[in-house]
């Protein structure tokens, strides 16, 4: 029975050691191999074979875009004001060997390095200006790190600053600015509308002065061409009864009538002088003459 209990610790012995030997490195990771204390490879994906009391995994390294969020930092503005700044970074391992063998603890030589060189760039800044230049200073706080992270192994890909916590009485201060800047663009944005209302309603005013006098105009352009169409249309009806009156080529006798007729109506009492031409008195006593003959031979003839 001992021989038996022997070869089957042997051959379970054998099979656990065969499972350990056999390692799959997962997708995005890599594993640090050590031989004898020392750095011979880096396992990526996939499956691998180690040998049994000899190779070591020295380290699993991550090979994913990582976030740390660092705790508030204390810094000076050049014009001594203290604020509290947090930081975001976002780094990725880009060598597994640098990352194990070149710096101990990496995520704490991160924050450091994150803390004294926010503390240089905003010493440079006054408050307004680094309230204002985010985008710049997470720009030169990723190249500085991303520089000094390149013996580490380490790839720094974005910087943000999370929080800017200036002191309460600067926030109270900026607060009273903004409020009081506010009024003040209200009020001349007031003061523009009714400047602007104003000069509507005087352009207005104008608009309807210019049409009123271009109606006044225009009225009196067509009543002057009405009148001068009328005085044309009587000169031309007179040209025209001329014409014709020629045309008739009218006797003495006729014209001695319509002269009478002329007279009649210019003699209609509501003249108080009259002045008879010579040619119509001569006229009016020959129709005198004419009737009192008229007159005789009645009475004669009725006796």
């Amino acid at each position: 029975m001992l021989p038996l209990i022997v070869i089957l610790f042997l051959i379970i012995g054998f099979i656990v050691i065969t499972i350990k030997t056999i390692n799959v490195v997962p997708q995005a990771h890599a594993f640090v191999i050590e031989k004898f204390g020392a750095y011979f490879c880096t396992w990526g994906t996939g499956l691998h074979i180690k040998i049994p009391f000899i190779d070591r995994i020295s380290k699993v390294v991550s090979l994913k875009e990582q976030v740390v969020d660092f705790p508030p930092q204390p810094v000076i503005t050049k014009d001594n004001v203290t604020m509290q700044i947090d930081t975001v970074v976002y780094f990725q391992i880009t060598d597994p060997k640098l990352y194990t063998y070149g710096v101990e603890r990496p995520l704490s030589a991160i924050e450091n390095l994150t803390a004294t060189t926010l503390r240089n760039i905003i010493g440079d800044l006054e408050l307004d200006h680094t309230l204002t230049s985010r985008d710049v200073i997470n720009t030169k706080i990723r190249v500085i790190l991303d520089e000094a992270t390149d013996a580490w192994g380490i790839k720094v890909n974005r910087v943000e600053l999370k929080n800017i916590l200036p002191p309460r009485e600067i926030q109270d201060a900026m607060e009273k600015q903004m409020k009081a800047e506010r009024e003040r663009r209200a009020k001349i944005l007031e003061a523009e509308g009714e400047k602007r209302s104003e000069i509507l309603i005087a352009e207005g005013h104008k608009e309807a002065a210019i049409l009123n006098a271009e109606a006044i105009k225009e009225a009196k352009i067509r009543e002057s061409e009405g009148e001068a169409k009328a005085i044309l249309a009587v000169q031309r009806a007179y040209a025209d009864s001329l014409k014709l009156l020629n045309e008739a080529n009218p006797s003495e006798k006729v014209i001695a009538l319509r002269s009478l007729e002329a007279f009649e109506k210019s003699a209609d009492g509501k003249a108080t002088k009259i002045i008879i031409p010579s040619e119509i008195q001569s006229l009016a006593g020959m129709a005198t003459c004419v009737k009192e003959i008229f007159d005789n031979k009645n009475s004669h003839e009725s006796r």
